[in-house]
């Protein structure tokens, strides 16, 4: 419900504004979390049967095609920040931290579509289902990237560690 009635150039203005804040302030909250809380077997990031080890992903989507393409924002905030687009290491500690990163990043997309309804305060009401439709381009390659790469990292690490115990 519109409450506040600007110019359109204002409105525009303020939309762009707006969604940088939005975003950023998502990416923040998700940084302030600790990191148990993005342990990947929870119910929000575990890897489900229908997803078939990340493979639906690539299958309906062609994730492999075109995640290259899209930016690693873990590096915006700290000169340590993990890097989740090409690991340095396979250390187990490396593959692990890519498992939190990986949900931390998946839950900041997540909580950066939630906002779009933001927009009715100060927008005409079809303008919020322009927000959404934005929200949606913008955030679910991010999502469906971090739903395709971490069961293959899972993957990776399970294996390794049953690499060893079957040598012990």
């Amino acid at each position: 419900m519109q409450i506040i009635f600007l110019t359109s150039s204002w409105t525009i203005l303020l939309c762009f504004i707006v969604w940088p804040l939005l975003q950023v302030s998502a990416a923040f909250i998700c940084l302030k979390l600790p990191e148990r809380i993005f342990y990947s077997q929870s119910i929000f990031f575990r890897t489900y049967a229908f997803e078939n080890e990340g493979r639906l992903y690539d299958k309906i989507f062609r994730v492999k095609r075109w995640k290259h393409l899209l930016p690693d924002g873990g590096m915006i905030w700290s000169k340590k920040a993990f890097r989740k687009k090409k690991l340095e290491s396979f250390s187990d500690e490396s593959l692990t931290k890519f498992l939190i990163e990986s949900g931390r990043a998946e839950l900041t997309h997540w909580l950066a579509i939630l906002p779009f309804w933001v927009f009715g305060f100060f927008a005409p009401a079809r303008v919020i289902w322009y927000m959404l439709v934005y929200s949606l381009i913008v955030n679910l390659p991010c999502i469906i990237t971090q739903r395709y790469n971490r069961p293959r990292v899972q993957k990776l690490l399970y294996n390794r560690k049953n690499q060893r115990m079957d040598h012990h």
